[in-house]
Parts: C-alpha cells; structure tokens; sequence
C-alpha cells in the first residue's frame, strides 16, 4: 500500500476503542477508512462505562470527542450495521465484500429529536441496558449514542411482521422514516485489513453456582457498569431491583476463570474500580472482594488498589463454593486458602466474569484466513513478540480481538498497527 494519499485504502472491522483510534491515525495521515460495525452505534463496550480506571477519568468525556472527531473526517466512512461476509486477494489488493443492513431512517433528514419513538407500541428488553430496561421497535441504544440516528428493528418492529402499523413514521416531521429501504451489498478494494472486533463477557447463564439469573440482586459487573452510568437505567443511582440501596455488597472475581482456562488479566482492576465508585457514592456500604488471585499490574494500578483498600474494602483471598438466598439477603460461602469454610451475608453480589471473543470470531477467522489461539481470540503471528501481524500479510490484529487487555494498551496496539499498515507498500 504505496503512500499515495487518497491511493491508500484501509478496512477496519470493529468501531470500539482501537477500531476508533486507528481510524483516526491512518485518516489523519492521508488514509481512506471504511469502518466496518455491526451495530447500529459506535464506540464499543466503553460507552457503558461511567469512569475508568485507574484515574476514575469520565469514559464519556474520554470517547466523545473521538466519536464526533471521527464522523467529521472526511477520510472514514463509517459503516454502521454492516458485517464482512467475504475477502479475497492479498496484500495491496484486498476485496471485500461488505453487507450494510438498513437502519430504515434517513440519516440525512433526521435530527435527532426521538419523536418517533414514543408512539411505538412495541417493548422488548434493552440489550445495550443488559435487559435492565425495555426500548421500543424503533431505537436509540441509550442517550448519547452515536449516531443519533434511530434504527427499526424489524425482528420486533409490527410493520416488518405483516401488521398495519406506521406510527414511527406518522409521528416523524421530517419524513425521516423510510421503510422502503433496503440491505446493501458493498465491495471495497483496500490495501490492508485491522481486526479490532472486541469482547464480549463470558455467558454467565452457563455458571450456576452463584445465583446469576435466579436470585433478583445477584449481578453482572456490565449490569452494575450500566447502574453506575448517568446515562443509564437509574441515572447513576445504586439501587437494587426493589429501589433500595445496597447495605453491602460481595464483588466475585475470576468467574468462568476455571472453565476457559486463562486469566482476563483486567477483571481485578475492573472490580476494584466499581469498589470504588461503590464507595464514593454509598460511604457507609460494606464492599467485600473475593479473588484467586490478582492481576494488578504497574505502579499506577497498585498506587489505586491501595487507595480502594484503605477506603474500607476487604479483599479476601478464598474460593466462592455456592451463593443462596435467605430472604432479602444472599448468602456467599466460601472456602479460604487454609481449608476454612465461611460465610458472608450480604445485600449485593456483583459477577466479574471473564472475557471472550467477540460474537463471530470464529466465523471472520476463517474468512480472513487467520487463525485463533488460546480462548478463541486472534493469533497474531508472532506472540512472543507482542505483534500486531497475523500470518496473513497485510492483515493485522488490535486491541481485545487479539486478548483482554486495558485501554492504555489497547491504544498502544492500535497504534503499532497503524504503524504496520501505513509502511505497507503494493
């Protein structure tokens, strides 16, 4: 891929933190950029969260500016609702064949105003919300996401089901609403690819031995991420489902640790981040951490589990056997290293399950022709290396598509592979 200016073209699947950042980098030197997402916004699994760590920086403040910086450059076209369904060719000369879904909402005409979304008599769980609150056929993930631009979901939409239904459309001022839109087939010709499609939480239906699911207060730490959130499902304020604030709270660690066999390596700074924000808003909660052991790497990270543990959080070092309940309170046994058994009442128990691939991954490997290494997450082609090649020039890996990781390093490959893509040459 020559350094041609408008010559050079790059694909970039997956619009989070690396997706986002390397879309920047290579338009901002003289790439074209088509970035591929599947869903109908951008900005990946960090526009969940209200703080990160270990600074307890505003995520919003932190993604924004990127997000609007990224649809004012006229050097990336961003494709959302749209997935790769096939590639073919090598290095410098890459086809791919893109399927774009219809949002059935003019981006042009719409302003955002969410008028339409009232009248739509339909409700179904909020999959951005992790199912905490509904949303209508016609939506928008939560405030703030960009696009501003709802999407029908024709799954649940009447109208898409073979009812007389228009009532998005009649509310709608600006003639925004177009049901005669259609899917799209696109091929791009690019010079070379960057995976940076994610994670997802391990499914924690598949764990029974802590309650997930079955008892009302026992959460997962995205739950509690979208609690915790000003933009969320109670604007920020730590309740539980009966409205009530948590008197204490056990924060489980390492969840589906023994069942995928490796360490996500930033669950422990993810837990000890929610401890705290716990703490900053309910002083008086009793927070209570049980872990394996912890990946807490650095003098930044270490100088911040110090604080969350001078502010009055246990950490306990001990095996979780099982989690009942006893009326409105849970009950967590467990087993600590010396063979003792114990148990803790509390309020609360928060889940920090391990990460996976991004739904899909298995598909896309194969498509690339790149293959997956330990939890199914991208191999890259030396691992020892720490690159950001796979096996298959010209194609590239970033972020939690190659292994969990944190921000800061996730930016870091990101920005290796941009460095790998731009020194390319047909």
């Amino acid at each position: 891929m020559e350094n041609k200016g408008e010559d050079r073209r790059v694909l970039v699947i997956g619009a989070g933190i690396a997706g986002i950042e390397a879309s920047l980098l290579l338009a901002n030197s003289g790439a074209k950029v088509y970035l591929v997402e599947k869903n109908c916004y951008f900005g990946g699994n960090v526009i969940k969260f209200e703080q990160v760590f270990p600074n307890m920086e505003c995520a919003t403040c932190m993604i924004a500016p990127k997000q609007q910086e990224l649809l004012q450059n006229e050097n990336i076209e961003l494709l959302t609702l749209s997935q790769v369904e096939a590639v073919e060719g090598s290095i410098g000369d890459f086809t791919v064949k893109v399927k774009k879904r219809a949002r059935y909402v003019d981006m042009q005409n719409c302003i955002g105003c969410n008028a339409c979304l009232e009248p739509c008599p339909v409700e179904v769980d909020n999959e951005f919300e992790e199912g905490l609150t509904k949303r209508k056929a016609i939506y928008i993930p939560c405030a703030g996401a960009l696009p501003n631009v709802p999407a029908i979901d024709t799954q649940n939409c009447l109208r898409f089901n073979g009812k007389d239904c228009q009532a998005c459309q009649e509310a709608c001022m600006f003639e925004a609403i177009d049901y005669a839109q259609e899917d799209e087939k696109l091929e791009l010709n690019v010079g070379g690819i960057l995976v940076a499609t994610g994670f997802k939480p391990l499914d924690l239906s598949k764990i029974t031995q802590y309650g997930y699911k079955k008892f009302d207060n026992v959460y997962s730490d995205i739950e509690v991420e979208r609690i915790c959130a000003s933009n969320g499902p109670t604007q920020g304020q730590i309740v539980l489902r009966n409205g009530k604030a948590p008197e204490s709270v056990a924060i489980i660690h390492c969840v589906g640790r023994e069942e995928k066999g490796y360490c996500s390596s930033v669950c422990c700074m993810s837990s000890a981040k929610l401890a705290r924000f716990i703490k900053d808003k309910l002083p008086e909660v009793k927070i209570s951490q049980f872990y394996s052991d912890l990946s807490i790497p650095g003098r930044a990270y270490q100088r911040f589990y110090r604080e969350v543990r001078e502010s009055g959080v246990d950490f306990i070092r001990a095996t979780v056997t099982e989690v009942s309940e006893s009326g409105e309170r849970l009950r967590v046994n467990y087993k600590t290293e010396d063979g003792k058994e114990n148990t803790l009442s509390v309020s609360m128990i928060i889940l920090s399950p391990g990460l996976e691939p991004a739904v899909d991954s298995l598909e896309l490997a194969e498509m690339l022709g790149i293959p997956q290494g330990d939890g199914g997450f991208f191999s890259e082609k030396e691992p020892d290396l720490d690159s950001v090649d796979t096996i298959r020039e010209g194609i590239f890996v970033a972020g939690c598509a190659q292994g969990p990781k944190d921000i800061p390093d996730t930016v870091a490959q990101a920005e290796a592979a941009v460095g790998r893509l731009l020194s390319l040459s047909r």
